[in-house]
């Protein structure tokens, strides 16, 4: 049993945010773009009254996470929000939540998915849905919230809704990606102008329908398989973002996207990531909670996911954290380089 649980943490290669990956690029181009670019990116980090979340600011029974020095682990949370059918001054739940961990002496980035339904204390608001903490607290209670599931400090966000997602896709000109099966379905809500209709197989996917792929839960494993195909397509739009036309075109990327993004960020901050993302690679990734450590239960008739043991789970994450799968990928045999390897095995396997 608990060489399956391994696997089923097994990391998925070659995943980032796309959103860190804008900013991480984005930094790096500014030696050649300039004031240009630098403002775009001073965009993300929105005044009180421009903020979705000003009524949070400077939230005194929330205590701030310490500040990064630069040598130190950094910690990112990562959240997609769905504002649809919400007053104007009302803060939606978290639809995804993702963390991207960077060590700066190993080099290593993490990224974890955490289940928006898993049900854990939420300081001074009792137990209640992760997803929820943003709308009690703002961005701040968010972190704590989420930095407690996984025993980490998580010094920066990033938020951004449905709208920003498929702007960020339409600029970059879509993205080739093979969806694994037909998916329907019908959501009535906003005039259904988010309903999800898309056919199996190889295609371009412009904004309207990578939202579609990556919002797609009604089928068996639901929120499980979501969260994977999230991880996945997001590693298909940093591979764009990393084309040189869309590196030329940098600045029109992040004004498209500014309105939608929301972060704790300075520039500064900006500059340190980007140099680290730039030097790491991608070590793994991990479901949070894993498969093996949720609980189901239900509070007031509805399912939610509880934590069989908060302790492990903490543990497991460390495990993640000091592992690299990308060390796990075995060499090329001799002559493979040159055509003549003469392995007899003729198998595949896709990760």
């Amino acid at each position: 049993m608990a060489t399956q649980a391994k696997k089923k943490r097994k990391p998925w290669k070659w995943v980032l945010s796309g959103f860190l990956v804008v900013i991480v690029i984005a930094v790096a181009g500014l030696v050649y773009w300039g004031t240009g670019v630098y403002n775009s990116l001073d965009k993300f980090n929105k005044d009180k009254e421009d903020s979705r979340f000003g009524q949070f600011e400077n939230n005194p029974t929330v205590e701030a996470p310490p500040e990064w020095q630069g040598k130190e682990r950094v910690n990112i949370l990562l959240l997609g929000g769905d504002a649809r059918g919400l007053e104007e001054n009302q803060v939606p739940r978290s639809d995804s939540i993702m963390i991207a961990s960077f060590d700066p002496v190993t080099k290593k980035a993490h990224l974890f998915s955490v289940l928006r339904d898993t049900y854990i204390d939420i300081e001074g608001h009792g137990r209640g849905r992760v997803n929820t903490a943003i709308t009690l607290g703002g961005p701040q209670l968010a972190m704590k919230t989420v930095g407690d599931l996984l025993g980490l400090d998580i010094q920066y966000y990033v938020y951004t809704d449905f709208e920003g997602f498929k702007a960020l896709v339409d600029t970059i000109g879509g993205v080739y990606f093979d969806v694994e099966k037909d998916m329907h379905y019908t959501d009535n809500a906003d005039e259904n102008k988010y309903d999800i209709d898309l056919k199996k197989g190889y295609q371009l996917l412009d904004g309207d329908k990578a939202l579609q792929y990556v919002r797609f839960r009604h089928d068996a494993m639901s929120d499980f398989t979501r969260t994977e195909r999230q991880r996945e397509f997001l590693g298909a739009v940093a591979d764009k973002l990393k084309s040189g036309w869309n590196i030329v075109q940098m600045k029109k990327i992040l004004d498209s996207v500014s309105p939608y993004i929301e972060t704790n960020l300075q520039v500064t901050d900006m500059l340190k990531l980007g140099q680290l993302g730039v030097e790491s690679h991608l070590a793994g990734t991990q479901q949070v909670p894993p498969m093996d450590l949720i609980a189901e239960e239900h509070v007031g008739g509805a399912s939610v996911l509880g934590v069989r043991d908060l302790d492990e789970l903490k543990a497991s994450v460390q495990e993640t954290l000091a592992a690299d799968d990308t060390a796990a990928t075995p060499s090329p045999s001799p002559g493979a380089e040159n055509g003549t390897d003469t392995t007899t095995d003729n198998s595949t396997s896709a990760q």
